[in-house]
């Protein structure tokens, strides 16, 4: 078993919204009593729909939201312990939007050598712009953008720089969030390629945030399912594609478009939409979408199965009918 280098227990986060004119405010349960570990060198896909919380957990791991309760551990140490620049030097990200997450008034290598600045790394100036370049280099960032800025690059480019700048102060975890979407298919494949040879050489372990289960399968070595707030299965990624146990992971895996001819658009007899996270349904929150509910689905909410092939919170499995 590997070590673990991050620990969520049962972390929730809630957020306060507003119902209209006159009528009070609510609570919104982005993300409902998580548990999860993420070990050294692996890659951990998170996947699930859009606003299911996949990037405010995301964000809790990077310290940038608090916990409301339970705890995120940092190789057994409280997160909230850990001040945010020993944190930043060990966790970076690598967000969605190559160009939003770049400040367009600065050049790449202002860009990539801020952490250096900021940090206090490498304070000789020849020093720090010498890392700088050879981190851009070791991207595919020849050393003629050094003085460019983030409008004067492709797409592609532009994400290049966004993991130069994740990977100059040698950390630890990288948290990529979405890190292909906005790009096309061809630059994503490079991407990603680039993504798994950073992690080999800098021995790094990743989080995926994503919903492209196609990315996910190609470079995560672990997936996590989220619906709503929690984790609904969680297995080694060539388990869980294999043989996915729970309903929902098998209506994500279905809607999956193919390259071949006449199969259409997929139907993932998802049924009704996506429920409102302020009013969630009762008992498992997926019943009201699933076609395999029972009773005790609309009743009460499943507890987690943890075995050999991994975890996965569904009555079908804790009532011994699978």
């Amino acid at each position: 078993m590997s070590e673990t280098l991050l620990e969520l227990v049962e972390v929730h986060r809630r957020f306060t919204v507003s119902a209209g004119l006159f009528r009070g405010s609510r609570t919104l349960h982005a993300v409902n009593g998580v548990s999860l570990q993420l070990r050294r060198g692996e890659v951990l896909g998170l996947v699930g729909e859009s606003g299911c919380g996949k990037s405010t957990l995301g964000r809790m791991l990077l310290g940038l939201l608090a916990v409301s309760s339970g705890e995120i551990r940092l190789e057994g140490r409280p997160l909230a312990a850990t001040s945010t620049r020993d944190l930043a030097r060990r966790v970076q990200p690598i967000f969605q939007d190559p160009y939003s997450s770049l400040n367009p008034r600065k050049t790449v290598g202002a860009i990539v050598g801020l952490p250096l600045a900021v940090h206090g790394i490498e304070a000789d100036a020849g020093a720090q712009r010498k890392r700088v370049q050879e981190t851009m280099e070791r991207v595919g960032l020849p050393a003629r953008f050094f003085h460019s800025y983030p409008n004067q690059l492709s797409g592609g480019q532009r994400q290049r720089v966004a993991v130069a700048r994740a990977l100059v102060m040698r950390p630890e975890i990288i948290i990529c969030d979405e890190p292909t979407s906005a790009l096309d298919v061809s630059v994503q494949s490079q991407i990603l390629n680039l993504l798994e040879d950073m992690r080999r050489e800098f021995d790094l372990t990743y989080l995926l945030i994503s919903h492209n289960l196609a990315v996910v399968e190609h470079i995560a070595t672990r997936v996590a399912v989220m619906y709503l707030g929690r984790i609904v299965e969680e297995a080694d990624t060539a388990a869980l594609f294999r043989a996915p146990r729970h309903p929902y992971t098998r209506a994500l895996l279905a809607s999956v478009l193919t390259p071949e001819p006449g199969l259409g658009v997929p139907d993932t007899h998802l049924g009704v939409s996506y429920p409102n996270p302020v009013d969630p349904p009762p008992g498992c929150t997926f019943h009201p979408r699933c076609g395999e509910a029972m009773p005790v689905c609309r009743e009460r909410a499943p507890t987690a199965l943890a075995d050999a092939r991994g975890r996965v919170e569904c009555h079908l499995y804790a009532n011994g009918v699978k």
